[in-house]
């Protein structure tokens, strides 16, 4: 009988350490967590100007569809609109228009050396090249590797460029 209380206090007791050392272990970093981090970082102080372009107004100066392209709106909102670009049914590229009033996102193209429809260009990564046309950043974001720095240019000087630089 001691024997079985014995047993029964040191299972208890070996339970409660493994839940403790399990409890108390730092979690590993999960798939989601660096980009969640980055996002949130990316997010704070910044806000949409009072006075940005609503979403809505920049819609007019996509490009079109065609080749065998469509172009998708799938946001809309105060300061910001995008598409996807698509091919045979699958996502190739996001394209967007963003108001970059009341924002540090215009200050990246002063050292531009680049050109794309005459306005200054810069490359973020090996995904991603952005125009500043005015107030107003637009960019092209690969969603395929088929979908090229080169190819990025060429659909970024597709937009209504000179329209959207009249906008106020």
């Amino acid at each position: 009988m001691i024997l079985h209380s014995g047993r029964k206090v040191v299972t208890a007791l070996l339970l409660s350490v493994v839940l403790l050392t399990t409890a108390c272990s730092p979690k590993a970093p999960g798939r989601f967590d660096q980009a969640q981090k980055e996002s949130t970082q990316q997010r704070k102080g910044l806000a949409v100007a009072k006075t940005a372009t609503q979403g809505s107004e920049f819609n007019k100066f996509f490009p079109s569809a065609g080749d065998g392209y469509q172009r998708v709106y799938n946001q809309e909102k105060k300061g910001f609109a995008e598409a996807k670009l698509k091919k045979g049914g699958k996502d190739i590229a996001l394209l967007s228009i963003s108001d970059t009033t009341g924002t540090p996102a215009a200050a990246k193209f002063s050292k531009s050396t680049k050109k794309i429809g005459g306005y200054p260009a810069i490359e973020v990564g090996k995904t991603q090249t952005a125009i500043l046309v005015g107030k107003y950043q637009v960019k092209a974001l690969s969603r395929s590797s088929s979908f090229t720095a080169s190819d990025r240019a060429d659909w970024l000087e597709k937009f209504n460029l000179n329209g959207l630089a009249k906008l106020k």
